[in-house]
């Protein structure tokens, strides 16, 4: 349980002495429940502060002095006070840029590091002087788990039984049957079944909540039940959560369309790793399969095989940019990839692309010494996670620049399969020409197929593409339409990347020899 641990660890943290913990989240709901359990079996009291309300003792709720609403009279008073509390200081650290304050705030950890005594800072974000940084502990509050969100849903039930919509009255007797089918596994008549419950709280797996107690409201207010149809209202809320965290990018299946030309061995892969997900597989302790790794030349499928694979297994898609993760407060680069697995991993069964997975694991040019050694910890916490994940979500990382990849990455056993991607061949060129013609509704059999396919030697996947594009604007200008010549004029302005690159597409080739299986 994700607040049982929180618990225990904060009561550890508590008797070691340390006097400075910061919690960085805006559930200040969650850290109340978390204190209040933690003062209860520590037998110490309680205390809160804010700057609207100064310093109050929770169980009383009495403001214990007019004198403390400032950040720097409250830590005054604490710094002359014997007793061994627990003092939540609510949104001080944008404060702590005053010096005063922050001095201040170092005379009293250091006085409460020889007694129990705590100072809790909570906020979103934290940013700390270095100083104070070095002498607070941080604890991260996980997202809530199953039993916290049921819990919740209780609450939420019980609250919506006492009182009703004025526009949309919510019977009594209807909330009352939900809330005991939470409890019970015999469905209602009313409530949701036993698989609608677990759904509906697989659902809200990845919110914060206050995001899973705000969609479980709209849910019963709407037409005051809930039910297995509420679970699509849940997922388009975790979506939108997805898309505000800016730190991935959610491809449902109804809109993935993405085809795949050639690719013949990766198909066949696929076809047979399909298998591990079956209740046959797992019969027999197999474990799913974690994902591939797909290497190569750029613009020649990579992305668009990522895309592929969630189709065909007909699985939502997650995209997770590794340039995202990267942010300039020491910390929160792997806070933001703690959070981003957090959220697939609530989604699961899925598909997770790391998008250029080079650029998170190999910052600095593979040393990690330029980042001071974040592209190392990123590296050992994607391989644990990798190794030791127990949801059902398939990696696809793609990668460009195979020299900046640790060699523990490339290694047999870190993924399932790793795949070399080289230009296309003649027949996949055919099959790429097929699919963007008939994309753009051009008649294919109206083209000399076989010109163009020998015309476009050399050329990527993508920049096929780019020439049915640009010879379709051009025949739009003209007035005219696409015929076999405009397409083959564009070719011929265009120099491709086996040309402009070829030192590099070459080394690209000959490390992949004998290391990894090619695509085709």
């Amino acid at each position: 349980m994700a607040l049982t641990t929180t618990v225990h660890d904060l009561r550890t943290l508590i008797r070691s002495c340390h006097p400075l913990i910061v919690i960085e989240t805006v559930e200040e709901d969650r850290v109340l429940a978390l204190l209040q359990s933690v003062a209860a079996q520590e037998r110490m009291p309680l205390f809160e502060w804010s700057i609207t309300r100064g310093l109050t003792r929770q169980d009383e709720g009495q403001t214990i002095s007019k004198l403390t609403a400032t950040p720097l009279a409250v830590l005054q008073h604490l710094n002359g006070l014997t007793v061994e509390g627990i003092f939540w200081l609510k949104d001080l650290a944008p404060h702590l840029q005053d010096a005063a304050v922050a001095r201040q705030l170092r005379e009293v950890s250091h006085r409460f590091s020889r007694s129990r005594a705590t100072c809790l800072l909570t906020g979103h974000p934290i940013a700390l002087p270095p100083d104070i940084d070095q002498i607070a502990v941080r604890l991260d509050l996980q997202l809530p788990d199953r039993n916290e969100l049921q819990a919740m849903l209780q609450s939420v039930l019980q609250s919506l039984g006492t009182r009703t919509s004025p526009r949309r009255p919510t019977s009594t007797t209807v909330v009352q049957s939900l809330l005991n089918s939470m409890t019970d596994s015999k469905p209602t008549s009313t409530g949701p079944t036993a698989q609608e419950r677990d759904a509906i709280l697989r659902a809200l797996q990845g919110l914060t909540l206050h995001q899973a107690r705000q969609v479980i409201t709209q849910c019963i207010v709407e037409d005051g039940v809930l039910s297995a149809d509420d679970v699509q209202t849940i997922l388009t809320r975790k979506v939108q959560a997805i898309k505000d965290g800016g730190l991935l990018e959610y491809y449902p299946l109804e809109d993935n369309r993405f085809e795949l030309g050639g690719f013949v061995n990766l198909k066949s892969w696929l076809e047979r790793a399909k298998v591990g997900f079956t209740a046959e597989a797992k019969a027999l302790n197999l474990t799913p399969p974690r994902g591939i790794m797909l290497v190569g030349v750029p613009g020649c499928g990579k992305s668009l095989a990522a895309k592929a694979i969630a189709r065909e297994w007909q699985l939502p898609l997650l995209k997770l940019d590794a340039g995202r993760l990267f942010d300039k407060f020491i910390g929160e680069s792997e806070k933001n990839f703690r959070k981003a697995i957090e959220m697939a991993e609530s989604l699961s069964p899925i598909v997770l692309w790391i998008d250029e997975i080079e650029k998170a694991m190999a910052t600095g040019g593979g040393s990690g010494d330029a980042d001071a050694g974040l592209s190392r910890r990123l590296f050992g916490a994607f391989l644990t996670w990798l190794q030791e994940k127990k949801q059902e979500v398939f990696v696809v990382a793609t990668a460009n620049n195979l020299t900046s990849l640790p060699p523990e990455l490339l290694r047999k056993g870190r993924f399932d399969e790793i795949f070399f991607v080289d230009l296309p061949d003649e027949g996949e060129r055919a099959a790429i020409w097929n699919i963007h013609l008939g994309l753009r509704k051009q008649d294919n059999t109206k083209f000399d197929l076989s010109k163009i396919v020998t015309a476009s030697h050399g050329f990527s996947g993508s920049e096929i593409e780019q020439a049915v594009v640009a010879a379709l604007y051009r025949a739009l200008h003209h007035k005219q339409p696409l015929t076999t010549d405009l397409l083959i004029e564009e070719l011929t302005h265009t120099v491709p990347l086996s040309v402009t690159r070829s030192e590099d597409i070459n080394q690209l080739r000959a490390m992949a020899q004998g290391r990894f299986v090619n695509v085709r």
